[in-house]
C-alpha cells in the first residue's frame, strides 16, 4: 500500500517551534484534512492520571476525546471500533513501544494522524521517531490546545 506523505508548513507564530516535532516524511505533500482540524481523539496512555488530564484539557478545548486505552492491545482494538482522527499515543506503554504501535495504527486505520507523546524530549528517540509512521511528536509537558492546534493544521 503507497503511503501519502503530507506537508509540513511553519507552525502560527502563537506556538514555538520546540513545543512539537513534526516527522519529515510528512512535509511532502498537502494538508491532511481540507475542512479544519480533526476533532475525535484517543488517547494511549498507561498512567490514568495522564489520560484524566489530557481528557479534560482535550475536551474543554473542543476536541471529543472518544475513548481511552491504557496498552496497545486495548488500543488497536478501541482504533477499529472509534475509528478516531488522531491518536495519541504514549511511548513508553507495557505491552508494545509506542513507535511500534504507531505502524500497527496506520495500517489499521491509515487515515488517522498518530501523535506520540512522552515525558522525555524527542530526541532521545532519534531516527526511531523519524523513521515511524508518526506524523508529530508533543512532549506531555507541552501538550496544549494551541500545541496540538497547530500541529493538526499543519501535518
Amino acid at each position: 500500500m503507497a503511503r501519502e506523505y503530507r506537508r509540513q508548513e511553519a507552525p502560527s507564530p502563537e506556538v514555538p517551534l520546540e513545543s512539537f516535532r513534526v516527522n519529515p516524511v510528512f512535509r511532502a505533500s498537502g494538508s491532511w484534512h481540507d475542512c479544519g482540524v480533526p476533532e475525535t481523539v484517543l488517547l494511549v496512555d498507561d498512567h490514568a492520571g495522564f489520560r484524566a488530564a489530557a481528557r479534560k484539557l482535550l475536551e474543554t478545548s473542543g476536541f471529543e476525546v472518544v475513548g481511552e486505552a491504557r496498552d496497545a492491545q486495548t488500543a488497536i482494538a478501541a482504533m477499529i471500533r472509534l475509528r478516531p482522527q488522531v491518536v495519541l499515543v504514549d511511548i513508553q506503554l507495557p505491552d508494545l513501544d509506542g513507535i511500534d504501535l504507531a505502524e500497527v495504527l496506520f495500517i489499521t486505520c491509515p487515515d488517522a494522524i498518530v501523535v506520540l507523546i512522552s515525558s522525555r524530549p524527542a530526541a532521545d528517540y532519534g531516527p526511531r521517531f523519524r523513521e515511524s509512521r508518526a506524523a508529530a511528536f508533543i512532549s506531555k509537558s507541552e501538550l496544549s490546545r494551541d500545541t496540538l492546534t497547530a500541529l493538526l493544521h499543519h501535518s
